[in-house]
């Protein structure tokens, strides 16, 4: 009998080899780019309270957009890997994804662009403070032509993840952090002989930085002897509507249920003004935190995404549930651990922020532990949806996953949210008690999703 699981133990084994090898540098590739906002989030908290509140209105306006283009775009990492499952040595229907890919972000940006020009008008809507809208907009006008090279960069490191290369988008994302501190210290607070332009600052800093990475994985993809045989650039004007619709069909639902996650934050943020500037720049510190921890579950669901979609390329059963299952458990175990490192040592966590011998921080700093506490009982809730979201990607099932984050993060999570904060006046502590329990039920339902997948024909093409 022993003998008999050897073979499925050596594949597991594999299997977790694999995914760990693919998953570390998409990991700190992601700490990368939390490292690029903590910096701004830093930076800005030295120059003072309320600018820090300001261009926290901002940055989640802007990121809300950003992030549905990002759900957008991340359909070329199944796409490439299932077109890679089934032909490992494809390069024609590779080269189209990824044009296309670009083709949608550029038709996303646009309308996004005019959208965000008039950020204060927005804010000023949704009842914020009118000097924290005007700051709002500082940031916002400079920092959103960011967006369309952010995902240019989203794309091109989705398309060598999948070849199962994503040392490269490690590299260039290392690079980025320090140009954009270099950059931001001396814009923001007027070092390095450059002016200090404080919140417009951090958004033409931020800027440049994206631009670098996004021009840094092109040299790299159009040089290297591993990448450059695909010729991602080669007629980047040539039209090809039929993998442009297929690219929306799939990244569609991505978007919407990546944008109804982030967005139920950001609500959160409005949420936190209308109880005051305090409980915004606390909610800011504590949502970074939990943001940075965040980090390993999001690299393993992008993983999973390209392991499940390379054995779905294949028809692997067996292959799908070993790399859906060893993700998962790989996800859920960290944020465990990291949700005890958060509840024993918040007032640390928040010191690295905020200067707790200024007494103007006092106030926030108390809420933002608060608010860790919170964080720290709902890691594992995050860790599990991020992961089971990429697990059901590899699949290419994204509708009734986005069915779910709209019910779990807008039904159950606003609403109890909501009650807690207003009805029962528990305040900031209540929105963050609405989030914690809107991803829990997130996590539920894609779990269910995950383990019925044969049984509602999500694997009917697996042999």
């Amino acid at each position: 009998m022993l003998q008999e699981r050897r073979p499925d133990a050596r594949l597991w084994r594999e299997e977790l080899r694999a995914t760990v090898a693919l998953a570390w540098p998409l990991v700190l590739t992601n700490v990368t780019s939390t490292l690029i906002s903590s910096t701004d989030v830093v930076l800005l908290g030295w120059a003072g309270s309320r600018t820090l509140a300001a261009g926290t209105l901002g940055m989640n306006l802007y990121i809300a957009f950003l992030i549905f283009g990002m759900g957008l775009v991340t359909a070329a990492a199944p796409m490439i890997a299932k077109e890679l499952g089934e032909r490992r040595h494809s390069v024609r229907d590779v080269r189209r994804t990824v044009r296309q890919a670009m083709w949608s972000a550029v038709a996303m940006c646009v309308p996004v662009w005019i959208v965000l020009w008039n950020t204060r008008a927005i804010l000023l809507a949704l009842g914020q403070e009118p000097a924290l809208a005007a700051g709002a907009q500082q940031l916002v006008r400079p920092i959103m032509w960011a967006m369309l090279p952010s995902l240019f960069y989203l794309i091109l490191r989705s398309f060598v993840s999948a070849l199962e290369r994503p040392v490269w988008s490690l590299v260039i994302g290392l690079s980025g952090v320090a140009f954009n501190a270099f950059l931001n210290y001396g814009l923001i607070l007027g070092h390095w002989g450059l002016p200090a332009l404080g919140l417009t600052g951090a958004g033409i800093g931020s800027t440049c930085a994206n631009l670098f990475m996004f021009l840094g994985m092109a040299v790299v993809v159009t040089t290297h002897r591993r990448f450059r045989r695909y010729r991602l650039f080669g007629r980047w004007w040539r039209a090809d509507w039929q993998r442009f619709r297929q690219v929306w069909k799939l990244g569609g639902p991505i978007a919407v249920t990546l944008g109804l996650e982030i967005t139920i934050f950001n609500a959160a943020v409005f949420l936190m003004g209308l109880i005051g500037a305090a409980s915004i720049a606390a909610h800011a510190v504590a949502i970074q935190i939990a943001a940075f921890t965040f980090m390993v579950p999001l690299g393993l669901a992008q993983a999973v995404t390209v392991r499940v979609g390379l054995a779905y390329g294949r028809r692997d059963r067996e292959g799908i549930a070993r790399a859906g299952w060893t993700a998962w458990v790989l996800g859920v175990s960290f944020m465990a651990a990291m949700a005890l490192v958060i509840y024993a040592m918040p007032h640390a966590l928040v010191g690295l922020f905020l200067d707790p011998r200024d007494p103007a921080n006092a106030e926030v700093i108390r809420l933002a532990v608060s608010f860790l506490f919170i964080a720290a009982l709902f890691q594992i809730f995050d860790g599990a949806q991020a992961v089971g979201a990429g697990m059901l990607r590899g699949l290419h099932d994204t509708k009734v996953p986005m069915l779910y984050a709209a019910f779990g993060y807008w039904v159950v999570g606003l609403a109890t949210g909501v009650g807690l904060a207003f009805g029962l006046h528990w305040d900031g502590v209540g929105i963050w008690v609405g989030l914690a329990t809107g991803l829990a039920v997130v996590a539920a339902l894609m779990l269910v999703r995950w383990v019925r997948r044969e049984r509602i024909g999500l694997v009917d093409r697996a042999a």
